[in-house]
């Protein structure tokens, strides 16, 4: 009988090992299914640009079912449990499409609950925002902006259209949080906007974070500080969030500092998946305890997890996800067949690459791993076009796993 694999979230990761082992695995080898919540693909980077454009975000989102391998399986629904022991999920579905793309009818209860059983598990259920966390924000959710989700974005372009200058605080509201470039990005940015709406004089940027320095990694701060000092952006580092008042209009650190501002734009509190609390399979904030080689979930047979939804000492991105994928396609590839790991493609070394913009349609490139930090280089128009160029041959390369 086929091997039962199946992909939890439609996201990058889970889409490219989906598609690299129904290239890899004969049908009769195994059966791939791919579970999601919408049956929708979201690029999520293109969020970040959203409020400063006029798109209505719909070229960011595509069917999962039209990026997936014909062979491959897609239900749609929501997993509520994942019992590891029994090798059992148990899935509400509110649709399902086998791999030629007819509908198919799972067996489920009266209640529209199924049991989907697997032999090898992928866990790609990303992070959720979680503004709960934080006193304040999920009281008055009108009241802050954010750019984490395509309804966010677009309301904070509206929340931008009728600003008239004062002061634009963006904050963290913990750690960690998907893209970790994206807040200075956002507020490189609004300088260029600000500047081109005749705004910028009349507005004061304000970048807080909680380290010691405006990003994680201290060689990609070096280059960073530096622009948000010659762009008249302020920066308040080790500046740990605790609470909004949005009546006020003031953010409070624990650190003891009160920031006033006019416009509030959060980076929100990040969890992990509600099912992975659910399923006992998390840390405190949900995320996966994984294996920073072999991408197995700790003291679980059987099961992977990549991308955001890990506790890995690398950003929460798609680029992560990316690489990690390729591994554990590579590893399940040869489990099925019976045969050991490629000791090439078998590992995962912490692998990353991604871009950050500066604005004034220059960028710069980070690449690293476990072992090399980046040494990001100068920002230049090169990197900015190799980002736009990188958005829109997405759909076409990276979900497929070409690449």
């Amino acid at each position: 009988m086929p091997q039962q694999i199946v992909i939890v979230g439609g996201g990058v990761g889970g889409t490219i090992v989906a598609n690299v082992l129904a290239r890899k695995l004969d049908i009769n080898e195994a059966q791939i299914t791919v579970i999601d919540a919408t049956g929708s693909h979201q690029y999520m980077p293109g969020w970040l640009y959203l409020p400063f454009n006029h798109s209505a975000g719909i070229e960011l989102s595509r069917s999962e079912r039209s990026l997936l391998n014909s062979h491959v399986k897609l239900v749609v629904g929501h997993v509520s449990q994942i019992n590891t022991q029994d090798r059992e999920l148990r899935v509400l579905q509110t649709g399902e499409r086998n791999g030629n793309g007819r509908g198919a009818k799972g067996n489920g209860d009266a209640a529209g609950m199924t049991a989907v059983p697997y032999d090898y598990l992928v866990l790609g259920t990303g992070a959720r925002l979680a503004p709960q966390d934080l006193p304040g924000l999920h009281e008055a959710e009108d009241k802050w902006q954010h750019f984490y989700s395509l309804e966010g974005a677009l309301r904070l372009r509206s929340a931008l259209d009728t600003f008239q200058g004062g002061r634009i605080v963006l904050a963290i509201g913990g750690i960690p949080y998907r893209c970790p470039p994206a807040p200075l990005e956002f507020v490189f940015l609004l300088d260029e906007w600000l500047e081109h709406r005749g705004l910028r004089q009349k507005t004061e940027i304000h970048y807080t974070f909680p380290l010691n320095r405006v990003f994680p990694i201290e060689s990609v701060a070096e280059v960073a500080a530096p622009l948000l000092e010659e762009r008249g952006i302020k920066t308040t580092v080790f500046f740990n969030t605790e609470a909004v008042d949005t009546e006020r209009q003031v953010i409070s650190s624990l650190e003891g500092e009160e920031l006033p501002y006019d416009l509030l734009v959060m980076v929100p509190p990040h969890r992990g998946a509600q099912v992975i609390e659910n399923s006992g399979l998390g840390d405190g904030q949900g995320w996966i305890s994984t294996n920073r080689e072999t991408l197995e979930v700790k003291n679980v047979e059987r099961v992977y997890a990549l991308g955001d939804a890990t506790d890995l000492p690398v950003s929460k991105s798609g680029s992560a996800a990316h690489f990690e994928a390729k591994v554990i396609a590579s590893r399940i590839e040869a489990e099925v067949l019976g045969e050991k790991p490629d000791p090439k493609h078998g590992l995962y070394t912490g692998e990353v690459m991604c871009f950050l913009e500066t604005g004034h349609n220059h960028a710069t490139q980070l690449v690293f791993d476990y072992e090399h930090p980046p040494r990001p280089p100068r920002p230049s128009l090169y990197y900015h076009m190799e980002k736009q160029l990188f958005n829109r041959a997405y759909w076409y390369i990276v979900p497929q796993g070409l690449v």
